[in-house]
């Protein structure tokens, strides 16, 4: 892995991670009324896309990065159907 692909693998880690607090405080508070719907399915939609685009590129933090915000893009569309019941 040469440097500019380790750049890339810590970028997308520190933006997965931005994530995490959020599907965290979700998790334990079993709400999801002040989260927004449509801005988790843009979020999840524009993943997909970013996803697709790595894919075809072959670039791994791309790939990396889109796959990590995806997972916990459809935990937080998860969330949000199961709490707000």
């Amino acid at each position: 892995m040469d440097a500019i692909e380790l750049l890339g693998m810590t970028a997308g880690t520190i933006s997965s991670i931005t994530f995490l607090p959020q599907v965290i405080k979700t998790w334990q508070t079993k709400s999801a009324k002040d989260i927004s719907l449509w801005m988790f399915l843009l979020v999840t939609l524009s993943v997909i896309l970013w996803l697709v685009y790595g894919i075809f590129l072959k670039s791994v933090p791309i790939i990396y990065t889109n796959s990590a915000v995806l997972l916990m893009s459809l935990v937080m569309l998860y969330f949000k159907w199961k709490f707000d019941k």
